[in-house]
């Protein structure tokens, strides 16, 4: 049988103070029942809702127009990312030499526009990795030029190269090497895009071109019996990312957060497959966590 309390226990109770107990209680219910802040919830973007992002779209299969529509790996990748944002992706096209200065100036919330990872680059952006790439020789498909690779038979030749690209580092560290060893330096042409470089060759003004691995597998497939790779691929280890601005650590915590999901959900590995990239692109293991180079 229950005990009854006396009414003098009773009396002592309603002279607790009740509301501030339960109001208390009911804030601390609250924080426990809510959800944990994600990294994407504290970033703050150019505009509300919109996740503005540069890119050069000259760059296939990476960022490119058809029929006048953006399309590519990295916009299909933006997409997946932002919807983990929760924000619509917007992107701006411009030249590529114009990407780190937009970002700096506050123009643009990240760079998406395979960007090559370089100390340079990291001098001055902070980047988020998310594919791994190489690169290759491109001539004629006749190669009049006899080149058979990144080697001394680029000496004297003129190569075409995206202005401001990896490649035209590659291409400078060439020229540097071949006056090094005595031999004349490459031509080094600089064009505002691949697509523009890929021509110069096509119309023999470049004897050769170089080229991603992924936008060379491409390249040849669009353009078939025209153009041909030698030499073996090099430069393999190098990545490419997403670029914030210098510090924004906010933003860098929200994009990897974003990206890890994308490629748990398998995502990632599917878009590798739709744009044809090679399987050894990828840096990540199946559960979003950055895999070491082979």
């Amino acid at each position: 049988m229950n005990a009854r309390l006396p009414i003098s226990a009773l009396s002592s109770l309603r002279a607790v103070p009740v509301l501030p107990a339960l109001v208390a209680c009911a804030a601390l219910c609250s924080a426990l029942a809510a959800p944990a802040a994600s990294a994407a919830d504290a970033v703050k973007t150019l505009d509300s809702g919109k996740l503005t992002y540069g890119v050069a779209a000259s760059f296939a299969p990476f960022e490119f127009t058809r029929s006048g529509t953006l399309t590519g790996f990295d916009i299909d990748l933006a997409q997946a990312v932002a919807k983990e944002m929760k924000l619509e992706p917007a992107p701006q096209n411009m030249q590529f030499n114009g990407l780190i200065p937009a970002l700096q100036g506050g123009r643009i919330d990240l760079i998406n526009s395979a960007m090559y990872i370089t100390p340079a680059r990291s001098a001055q952006v902070d980047f988020v990795p998310y594919l791994r790439v190489g690169d290759r020789i491109i001539v004629q498909q006749s190669n009049p030029a006899k080149i058979t690779g990144r080697d001394d038979s680029l000496c004297g030749k003129n190569v075409a190269v995206t202005l401001g690209g990896i490649e035209e580092t590659y291409a400078r560290a060439d020229a540097k090497r071949c006056t090094a060893e005595g031999k004349t330096a490459p031509n080094v042409m600089t064009l505002p895009t691949a697509q523009d470089a890929a021509l110069s060759l096509r119309q023999g003004r470049a004897d050769a071109i170089y080229n991603s691995t992924p936008g060379t597998v491409q390249l040849l497939a669009e353009v078939p019996n025209t153009y041909k790779a030698v030499g073996p691929e090099f430069e393999q280890t190098t990545t490419i990312g997403f670029a914030v601005a210098k510090g924004n650590t906010a933003m860098a915590g929200a994009l990897k957060d974003a990206l890890a999901k994308v490629v748990a959900q398998g995502t990632y590995r599917q878009l590798i497959a739709k744009w044809k990239l090679p399987a050894s692109v990828s840096i990540f293991d199946g559960a979003g966590t950055v895999a070491k180079a082979d």
